[in-house]
């Protein structure tokens, strides 16, 4: 190893050879005044520092948009050139625009944070010599930390007391293998992370086993702080703002084509050159959908507030959009299908006669077993009548999900045992021998008693029994450590059957969700036998079964093709699980999944929405985006719904942005041609803008119609381009017919040409948001009443601007009363062309669906 690897690998080794002369006791830990004053001495044991960035610069980001920036400038130019009372209109509108904006955010993303905080991980920990459950942030250096199988571990820290534990650090060390951790002292030849077996660190996760710990580091101190940067993964954006990223895009082009197009004419037509400008910024500035991420935050956080009283939180905003899109979700069977209630009803023996034998044998191994422990141990150890003081445990070789057993050593009268449970066709593979109960002794496991044992394990799985295999072999006296070589030429003894019932509420909740849109796939590690049995009893049919070991046989485009046509994974591993997942994936799937595990992490991680449940271990929790706090379908459907709602309300602002506002900006660079002066001043564009866009603010409170939750959702940027060609112009056109009533019908001058079609174009802007917002009848479709409220006092605010005192202001002048009754009949008119060429295009064009809808 050469000195330089090794002054890279120096940062963790004050971690694991720390010791504080002043830590707590291992009994008692600290006392809450101890930890109160740590906590002020070392601060939150966080190592995001960008979640701690002051409040005023959080402010003084949002002016880093280019065209806020330029605005500025202009403003600036229009103060040194005399302009005073342009540098002071652009200034407040451009900071009455951004200050709104960062309210709006600012509380969405407080009542996002309150939501994540309620189902943050907590650690275990010792104070005032009491077990309790803190939040992780509260973790301070002197800490006893507790571990079991399941919990990310909350700080780096030595190992006191630790049985059977192994962790997964593979964030550290991209080590995939769960490493053994025990206490003890550094050795004096440990280079790299992975010697530091007597230290956990934070952002790993125990896989088996439990442990005591003394905090030693917490937040920036910690190893995982030391390469924050290195290791901080932020999840790949979602089908939703990789769409809004689109949008921008389409947005910016024609943003910049239009504006150097004005510039041009102006410029060609040697028009003052800062007013050119400035009418060319303010352009740009209309054509730019700015609201566009306050009204994104905005519904989205009022969705995860309304799953949170449907009892589903939100750890990620953008994952509710997802939810809305989703066509696939992918779910174990335990607890969803079932009521993860599960009861051990059936130990009989290789022949399939009830023994008490297997009951003892199966008790011993989960009762010594300290790794992950399973609902199934639980029933198991429900039969408290196995006395087990006469046994003593030697040793363990602890459960993990490609095994798929667990063995535990012990010891009674000098007779040392090494008993196995685990999947029971693995098991039966294992053994060479199996036990006779009915004559005694041991008889050879020859075809003909496999063929009689492997029967009887059908008919317990045809019955619904989950089943385990329960095997021994006897080992030497002396033999003190167990290993995974030893679970061979086992004695077969039996098996346990388990009975977890179907859900009531499963079957018509699986009906609601195919209903909307939403297939389900099953993914389980139970046989196809068992799972086909509970789909029986729910009436879910069956379309197709998948092993884990034909999955293991597939290449990757094969299991693209099958993953689709199936609905019944079985038997599979956590690596298949997430093939399984990609799989959909890449065939352009919207796939959620929703899983409590350990072995349900990675899957978390791929799915495009990641769900997990309140009782779930640290790491899924950790890895899922929402969390249900009732582990019920049905829950999990008002969610879809929810969903949908928002992304309906989403598509609304966009839907606006893409057609009308388009449609007069459109207008405005047109007339640059047409007229000798311009056709609306740069201040009057940036208040037109302003209040249109205070009109648009309660858009995520509205209703949406039933036509928008029913199916997933997908933003369609061909979709909406369409709709922009189609209601676009018709826009364009009442521009043009206003500009022939102002210039020869009332025979208007500069400032009236201003004022009327700044008073046009507001009423028709606002006004048409009660056309689009739904698809059919607007008068069936009831809008909310504070949009109604918002959108016609906005109109009502433009057309008294130019009577108001701010008119000189702003340019205006008082138009004219028939100039009223004209727009009056104009809007009108052009709210029902809107509506009838509406409701042909939704005849003629149709959003692209999803692939489970394309392809049905």
């Amino acid at each position: 190893m050469s000195k330089g690897r090794h002054d890279e690998s120096a940062w963790w080794v004050n971690v694991v050879t720390h010791d504080d002369a002043d830590t707590a006791t291992e009994t008692t830990g600290l006392t809450s005044d101890e930890a109160r004053a740590r906590l002020a001495e070392f601060g939150p044991n966080l190592f995001d520092v960008r979640q701690q960035q002051p409040l005023f610069l959080q402010f003084l980001s949002r002016f880093r948009n280019p065209l806020v920036i330029l605005l500025l400038v202009a403003s600036a130019i229009s103060a040194f050139t005399g302009e005073v009372a342009n540098f002071t209109i652009i200034s407040t509108i451009v900071l009455f625009s951004v200050t709104l904006d960062f309210i709006q955010e600012r509380r969405a993303g407080k009542a996002a944070e309150w939501l994540r905080q309620s189902v943050s991980v907590r650690a275990k920990i010792i104070r005032d010599g009491r077990q309790i459950e803190a939040p992780v942030a509260d973790v301070v250096p002197g800490d006893i930390a507790l571990l079991s199988a399941g919990d990310m571990i909350p700080a780096d820290g030595l190992i006191l007391e630790a049985r059977d534990l192994f962790v997964k650090q593979a964030l550290l060390t991209g080590e995939p293998y769960p490493v053994e951790k025990r206490p003890g002292p550094l050795g004096a030849d440990a280079t790299e992370i992975q010697d530091a077996a007597n230290a956990v660190f934070m952002g790993t996760s125990v896989i088996s086993g439990s442990a005591k710990i003394r905090v030693v580091k917490t937040g920036a101190d910690t190893a995982i702080g030391a390469v924050a940067e290195r290791v901080r993964r932020q999840p790949p954006p979602s089908a939703f703002e990789i769409g809004t990223h689109r949008f921008g895009l389409l947005i910016m082009r024609l943003t910049i084509l239009l504006v150097l197009f004005v510039l041009l004419v102006n410029v060609t037509l040697h028009k003052p050159w800062l007013e050119s400008f400035l009418f060319a910024v303010a352009l740009a500035v209309g054509l730019t959908p700015e609201l566009l991420p306050m009204v994104v935050s905005v519904t989205l956080s009022r969705g995860a507030l309304h799953m949170a009283k449907r009892r589903v939180i939100v750890k990620r905003l953008s994952a509710i959009q997802n939810l809305g899109s989703m066509d696939i979700l992918c779910t174990d069977k335990t607890g969803t299908l079932t009521e993860a209630k599960i009861r051990l009803e059936r130990h009989v023996d290789a022949a399939g006669r009830p023994s008490d034998r297997v009951l003892e044998l199966a008790y011993l191994n989960s009762f010594f077993e300290t790794g992950l422990r399973s609902p199934l141990d639980d029933a198991i150890l429900e039969h408290r009548n196995i006395d087990v003081h006469e046994w003593k445990k030697i040793d363990e070789v602890p459960f993990d999900f490609e095994r798929r057993r667990v063995s535990v050593l012990v010891e009674k009268e000098r007779e040392r045992l090494l008993v196995v449970k685990g999947a029971a066709e693995e098991i039966i593979a294992l053994c060479s021998l199996y036990q006779d109960s009915q004559n005694g002794g041991q008889r050879p496991l020859d075809p003909s008693a496999l063929a009689e044992i492997n029967a009887n394990r059908i008919a317990l799985e045809k019955d619904g029994f989950r089943v385990l295999g329960i095997a021994r072999r006897r080992v030497p006296p002396d033999r003190q450590h167990a290993e995974v070589g030893d679970e061979a030429e086992l004695v077969f003894e039996g098996f346990a059957g388990f009975l977890d019932p179907p859900k009531a509420s499963a079957g018509p909740a699986l009906a609601a969700l195919a209903a909307s849109g939403v297939s389900v796939k099953i993914v389980t590690g139970d046989s196809e036998l068992v799972t086909q049995h509970v789909c029986a009893s729910l009436n879910i049919a069956v379309e197709g079964v998948l092993t884990g070991k034909e999955i293991s046989e597939m290449d990757d485009s094969a299991l693209h093709v099958r993953a689709e046509q199936t609905n019944l994974f079985c038997r599979v591993n956590p690596s298949q699980k997430d093939r399984i997942i990609l799989a959909l994936k890449a065939r352009d799937h919207v796939v959620g999944y929703l899983g409590d595990g350990i072995n349900d992490a990675p899957s978390l991680h791929s799915a495009d929405v990641g769900l997990s449940v309140d009782s779930a271990v640290d790491v899924a929790k950790e890895a899922a985006d929402m969390i249900l706090l009732d582990q019920d379908l049905h829950v999990l459907h008002e969610g879809v719904l929810e969903g949908r709602r928002t992304f309906a309300n989403v598509m609304k602002y966009i839907m606006m942005g893409t057609s009308s506002n388009f449609g007069n900006m459109f207008s405005m660079a047109a007339a640059s041609l047409l007229l000798p002066f311009l056709p609306m001043l740069p201040t009057q564009i940036l208040l037109n803008n302003i209040l249109y866009d205070l009109s648009e603010v309660p858009i995520p409170l509205d209703d949406v119609d039933v036509e928008d939750v029913c199916r997933p959702q997908v933003l369609d940027m061909s979709f909406i381009r369409n709709f922009m060609l189609v209601i676009g112009p018709i826009s364009s056109a009442f521009d043009f017919l206003t500009f022939y009533v102002l210039l020869f019908v009332l025979n208007a001058d500069e400032k009236l040409f201003h004022t009327g079609w700044f008073v046009e174009s507001l009423s028709t802007q606002v006004l048409v948001i009660f056309i689009i917002r739904t698809r059919g009848n607007p008068f069936k479709s009831r809008a909310n009443p504070v949009l109604v409220a918002t959108s016609c006092a906005i109109a009502i605010i433009g057309a008294s601007l130019p009577f108001s005192p701010l008119a000189a202001y702003f340019g205006f002048e008082p138009p004219p009363g028939e100039f009223y009754l004209i727009l009056a009949a104009m809007v009108v008119a052009y709210l029902a062309i809107v509506q009838l060429a509406k409701i042909g295009f939704y005849r003629w064009f149709k959003p692209s669906p999803p692939p489970a809808q394309a392809s049905s």
